[in-house]
Formats: C-alpha cells, sequence, structure tokens
C-alpha cells in the first residue's frame, strides 16, 4: 500500500485536505491511540454536520439545524462550513499538543490557502462560517461531558496499577506479584510511540476507563455493568476473561505467551529461512472458533495463519508474481509498519490513511456502498470519514472498556516471570516450576553443562547451568547504533526476553487483552468493505515497499526489498494482527476476540452512518431533538419481516418515557416532516436508562 497519492492536493476536498491536516497533527502528538480515535471522531462528524445541514435528508449528529438548499453553490458553502469546523476543533484539541508549534501554523495556512479568514470567529447568523463555528463550539461543549475526562487531560481517575514497575535492563521479573495483571515499565527514559519523553521514566495505564465514553452506534444492548476494584466497569462487547495462572485456564496461558517466544527468534535475516510473501501464499484466511483452535489457526513454531493465499487476483483474473524474501525481513517489516511509531498515525488513523489511498485509485468507483450513483469527492470523503471516525471511536471504547475489566499482562512480564519460574515440562529435571515455560527443543531449552562448553550453541550462558534459556530476537543490547546494527537471533536467558521493540518504548503502557491493533484493523477492514462495495483492494493488491536498508528504525533492515502486499482489507487486518505477535506485544489470546469485535463493532457503525445518510422514510421515522433536547433515532428497514430499532437518546434518567411509533405523513423524507395520526401508530412506554437513553428492538 503506498503512501503516496496520485491526487494533486489542490484538487482534493475540503474535508480531504482537513482530513491529511489531521493526521499530520497526530503523528505530531502524544500516542493515544483512545484519544486519537475521539479525535479522528469528532472532527469526522464536525464535517459531517458541515455538509448534511445543507442537505434535504441527510442528518447531522451534533449540531440539529436545517439549511437544505439545492442552490448551485451548496458545495462551495459547505466546504466553507467544514473548514471552519474542523479549523476550530483541531486548533482547540491539539492546542497543548507537543507537537503545537508545528501544527497550529500548518492549520493557519490550510486556512489561508482555502481562501478563508481563520479571524472569522463569528457565531451568529447562516453564513457558512457561522455554521462552522456552531459546529465547533458545540463539539467542543460536548467533549467536556462525553466521559473522557477531556478537563483532567484524559487522566484515570480511579484505576490504580496492582504490580510495581518492571525495570526492563534488569534480568527477571521478581515485582510481578500478581501474574494475571498488567504492570508497568520502569524505564530509565520513556519515549512514547510518537517520540515524546514521558516525565517520571515510565507511563500510567491509558485509557482504562475509556468504556465510559459515549459512543457514535453502541447500544446498551452490547454493554455490561462490572463492579470491581471499587468502581463500575463500563464494557462492550465483553468476550470473557484471558486465561489466567491459578484457574483451569493456566496451561491455555502458558501455552499463548510460549507462541510469542518462538516467533521471536523469526527475527533474523541471515537464517537462511525463505518466504514467499507474495498474495500466491498469504492471506485468504479464515478465523478460528474458540482458543483450542488457536494452535491449528497459527504456525506455532514457524510462523503465520491458516492462510491459503490466492491462486488468481481476484479482481483481474491474472496471477500474483512471487516474492520470495528472508522470513527475518519479512516479519520485521510487518512489524515495523503495523507499530504505533515511530512518528506514526496509530491504529485509529492507519485506517484513514488507507481509505485516503483507496480513494485516490484509478480504479475505485465512489458509489457509497459500491452501488447508487457515483459521488463526488466531498460527498464521498465526508461520509467515508464519518463512517471510519465512529467506528474507530467505538472500536476504542469497546477494546479499551475490556483492557479496563481484565487488566491482563503483557509479554515481557508474563514471559520474564515465567522464566524466573522455571520449566515446566518434566518434574524431573531441575527448576521444575508448573508455571514455568515449557520446553522445546531448539526454542526453549535448559541451560546445561553440556550446551555451555567450548564452541556449544550456549557458551556465552555458561554460570547459568539449570536456568531457562530461549532462541530469540537478542534485544536492544546488540544495537549500538540501529543505522547499522542488527540484534539478530541467539540464545539469551527466558528472564532477560525482549520484544522486537526501541529499548526506550518496549511495550504499550496499557493492559494487553484485547488487541488495540486486531480490533482497530479488523473493524477499519469491515468498513472499507462496505463502503466501497468490495472487499478487495482496487485492482485486487494493496501494496507498501520497504526499501533495502532505509525502512526498518528498531535496527537496520530489511536486507532486500520487501512488498507487503494485501488482496483484501482483511488481509491487511490479519497481517495487522499478526505483526504484534511478531513484535513481541501481543500472544494469540488478545488477537483473535479482538478480531471479533472489531467486526461487531463495525456493523453497527455502518448501520449508524447509513442512518445519516439515507432518507429517512426508508429507515424508520426520527424526530431530531434541538440542541440539549432528545433525539429519536430509527433504525432498519421499512420493509416487511426486516428488523429494526428506535433509539431515545438526551434524554432525562431514569425517566418515564412514552413513544408514539407512526409512519410519517408522507413518502418525502420525515426531516422537518409531521407526525399524523395512523392506523399503523402504537404507544410504547418505558423508562430511561441512566445515561437518559431509551432503546427498543
Amino acid at each position: 500500500m503506498r503512501r503516496h497519492s496520485s491526487c494533486s492536493p489542490s484538487r482534493r476536498s475540503a474535508a480531504r485536505q482537513w482530513n491529511e491536516a489531521h493526521l499530520d497533527a497526530i503523528r505530531h502528538d502524544l500516542a493515544r491511540p483512545v484519544v486519537t480515535a475521539r479525535h479522528l471522531y469528532h472532527v469526522s462528524a464536525a464535517m459531517w454536520d458541515a455538509w448534511a445541514t445543507y442537505d434535504f435528508t441527510a442528518r447531522p449528529i451534533f449540531l440539529q439545524e436545517n439549511h437544505a438548499t439545492d442552490s448551485p453553490n451548496v458545495d462551495a458553502w459547505r466546504s466553507e462550513s467544514i473548514s471552519f469546523a474542523a479549523y476550530r476543533l483541531l486548533k482547540h484539541r491539539y492546542a497543548s499538543s507537543p507537537g503545537a508549534a508545528v501544527v497550529l501554523p500548518k492549520f493557519d495556512l490550510l486556512m489561508a490557502s482555502l481562501g478563508y479568514d481563520k479571524d472569522d470567529v463569528g457565531l451568529n447568523g447562516n453564513s457558512p462560517a457561522a455554521i462552522g463555528n456552531r459546529i465547533a463550539a458545540t463539539i467542543i461543549a460536548f467533549g467536556f461531558t462525553d466521559g473522557s475526562n477531556e478537563a483532567g487531560n484524559y487522566a484515570n481517575q480511579f484505576y490504580v496499577a496492582k504490580n510495581a514497575p518492571l525495570i526492563p535492563g534488569v534480568h527477571g521479573n521478581p515485582t510481578l506479584l500478581f501474574p494475571n495483571n498488567w504492570q508497568p515499565l520502569a524505564i530509565e527514559f520513556f519515549i512514547d510511540q510518537n517520540g515524546n519523553p514521558v516525565p517520571g521514566g515510565s507511563a500510567k495505564f491509558m485509557g482504562a476507563e475509556w468504556g465510559a465514553v459515549k459512543p457514535f452506534s453502541l447500544s446498551t444492548d452490547d454493554l455490561q455493568i462490572h463492579f470491581k476494584d471499587g468502581y463500575d466497569h463500563y464494557v462492550y462487547h465483553d468476550p470473557g476473561p484471558p486465561p489466567q495462572l491459578g484457574t483451569p485456564s493456566a496451561a491455555d496461558y502458558v501455552n499463548t505467551f510460549t507462541m510469542v517466544v518462538t516467533w521471536g527468534s523469526h527475527l533474523d535475516p541471515s537464517d537462511g529461512v525463505m518466504m514467499d510473501a507474495s498474495p500466491n501464499s498469504l492471506g485468504n484466511s479464515t478465523l478460528p472458533g474458540g482458543i483450542a483452535e488457536y494452535n491449528d489457526f497459527y504456525d506455532f513454531l514457524e510462523g503465520g495463519d491458516n492462510g491459503t493465499g490466492y491462486a488468481l487476483n481476484p479482481v483481474t483474473g491474472q496471477p500474483y508474481a512471487p516474492q520470495i524474501v528472508p522470513r527475518g525481513d519479512y516479519s520485521r517489516c510487518l512489524a515495523e509498519f503495523w507499530a504505533d511509531g515511530p512518528s506514526s498515525e496509530t491504529p485509529p488513523g492507519h485506517w484513514f490513511t488507507i481509505l485516503n489511498h483507496v480513494s485516490d485509485s484509478p480504479f475505485l468507483e465512489k458509489r457509497i456502498g459500491g452501488k447508487g450513483p457515483i459521488v463526488n469527492d466531498l460527498e464521498w470523503d465526508v461520509k467515508g470519514y464519518i463512517a471510519m471516525g465512529g467506528n474507530m471511536h467505538d472500536t476504542a471504547v469497546t477494546c479499551w472498556s475490556i483492557k479496563g475489566l481484565y487488566d491482563h499482562v503483557r509479554p515481557i512480564s508474563a514471559i520474564r516471570a515465567m522464566a524466573d519460574r522455571g520449566q515446566s515440562s518434566d518434574p524431573l529435571l531441575p527448576n521444575y516450576h508448573p508455571e514455568g515455560l515449557p520446553l522445546i527443543p531448539g526454542f526453549i531449552e535448559m541451560v546445561t553443562d553440556e550446551n555451555t562448553g567450548p564452541n556449544a550453541k550456549m557458551e556465552h550462558l555458561a554460570g547459568s547451568v539449570g536456568e531457562v534459556a530461549v532462541r530469540s530476537w537478542r534485544g536492544p543490547d546488540f544495537i549500538a547504533d540501529p543505522a547499522t546494527d542488527v540484534a539478530g537471533v541467539g540464545w539469551l536467558l527466558g528472564d532477560y526476553w525482549w520484544p522486537y521493540q526501541r529499548p526506550s518504548f518496549v511495550t504499550p503502557p496499557f493492559g494487553g487483552y484485547t488487541s488495540g491493533h486486531a480490533t482497530y484493523s479488523r473493524a477499519g477492514a469491515t468498513i472499507m468493505d462496505k463502503l466501497t462495495g468490495s472487499k478487495y483492494f482496487p485492482g485486487g493488491l494493496g501494496e507498501f515497499i520497504c526499501p533495502q536498508n532505509q525502512y526498518l528504525v528498531f535496527e537496520e533492515g530489511p536486507s532486500v526489498d520487501v512488498k507487503l502486499q494485501f488482496v483484501s482489507y482483511y488481509d491487511a487486518s490479519d497481517q495487522s494482527s499478526l505483526s504484534r505477535i511478531w513484535g513481541g506485544i501481543h500472544p494469540p489470546v488478545d488477537d483473535i476476540p479482538g478480531r471479533k469485535n472489531g467486526i461487531l463493532v463495525a456493523n453497527d457503525a455502518y448501520k449508524k452512518a447509513e442512518a445519516l445518510f439515507s432518507p429517512w422514510t426508508d429507515l424508520g421515522s426520527s424526530l431530531p431533538g434541538t440542541l440539549g433536547a432528545p433525539v429519536l433515532e430509527g433504525i432498519g428497514k421499512l420493509d416487511a419481516g426486516s428488523s429494526g430499532f428506535l433509539a431515545l437518546s438526551n434524554a432525562q434518567p431514569f425517566a418515564s418515557a412514552v413513544l408514539i411509533v407512526s409512519l410519517s405523513s408522507t413518502p418525502a423524507p420525515f426531516k422537518g416532516g409531521v407526525l399524523v395520526a395512523n392506523p399503523a401508530a402504537f404507544t410504547v412506554s418505558g423508562a430511561t436508562q441512566g445515561d437518559g437513553s431509551l432503546t427498543l428492538a
């Protein structure tokens, strides 16, 4: 997937230009995936509202105003409103960013280049600028009440880590007293994914209470509230607990983290193992069911999944050219391509980058959902962005609600602690512990007198006889200069195992279960499929080139040019998930539940987006409230036998509610219509939830 565009920036829609400016700001900001997803949603919603307010049928989200017109100037007015809304909101959200000195002037320059007066701050009247300013003001005010704790810089208000920090530069993990729980890292200087130093040397759990943030399309049907550690955890799409030591699932705990160790042995381009990294061999996988099927889905020892690849390009019918490269180059490139940094737009932004790339393809026909008329660039962009933005935000709310509840341990903590305990394979061998690492010849072995003798494979570990050693990536101690050095793979003590990351970052500062990359990427792939009407990249191939000895950041490489190639959006999603196992960040148990939740989230998000796009007479009658008033939303087709639901929001909590449901009076869009008596009308009584919502399915 090449990250350049064939479309001149000056010819892009206003929405596209503001999205590109936003992605640039994210790359200069703190690496906070949940906050980034929220920003992307809110800015996308601001641009959507600015477009929808001028439409006869589309429905805004935040600013419920109707300025519908059939004037030939409508897209010019939309572009102006979009620009003022996006500019004001971005200036607010990135005012305190570490990159503010760089990105804020860029926002000013973009406004000037578009011909708008950034100093026009008026809120009154119905000029495009005033409408845009009101949209931004509405969303800014909403941001202080949505449960994100924006006023407190998004800090947790209740969460406390159970374990004392691990010091990665020291052998062992004596401070992991709770092996099923997340552990902070104490690094001499912690640098986040985007290269920003974190004062104090370690980072707190980011987003532990994000389940309380108001979502885009998630409903109370998806929500469970768990009281734990003295406060309520709001959890969406709860997959149940991960494997845990001290429970019947302990064997799965050991197995899932052990696979991270074996895959760490694949990160050496000089080991002689070659692979075909083309779609001939990769992609087209089928997700497993429960954890009992994981060992059949993943190749536990050699890496990869059950993907069969493609005999022919499903779009063109032509074969794909083979790409034979060292496995150690492919795995390292994949790990860094999908990593959170450095200078990354983080996973939520990755999928906006993919959307923009696909939008520029000459092979794409811009039909919403792959059907209907071809729409112009502005309409395509605002509809694509609100679908993707709402989706990424709901993904963050869902995934981090689970992370906060289960607070699960990361591989660096679990693997080192298991190695500290010993080996779990044979009670008759030294250093046995049922919660130790299993012995796997060639991957995990005991240090013995024989294998530490002269010229033996573990000669350098003499003096550590009886301890557990692993053959894995050797870590940052073997990289003096990342521009020229390659750590390679070798035998090291298991209590000093490293993920394939920079020594100043090591592992993201939040629990592992479930994987954010897996959830974001599967959700992003699903939206791309639904938005474009095809699961395949245009032309049947998305490609990104990693140039020889120029692309990698953690160490030198790759040793040859490597093309990361994806046939479908789901192939890209799958490779994102695998990258986190090769990178030592997630075990398989974090991966699959995340992918499955990504599908659930995206299905609902796109359904909600369609409800915003389409004439309301085809979706159920919905009465928009004015600012601060209740909103009634109907989703579902008005076809015989079809299902749907009505959702009331912004009402008083725990209040009695009476809903009168009827067909609209005319076949015209119900926006601005009148509800009239109808034989099909019926009345339903109920009570709102604590968040002021009521849903009828």
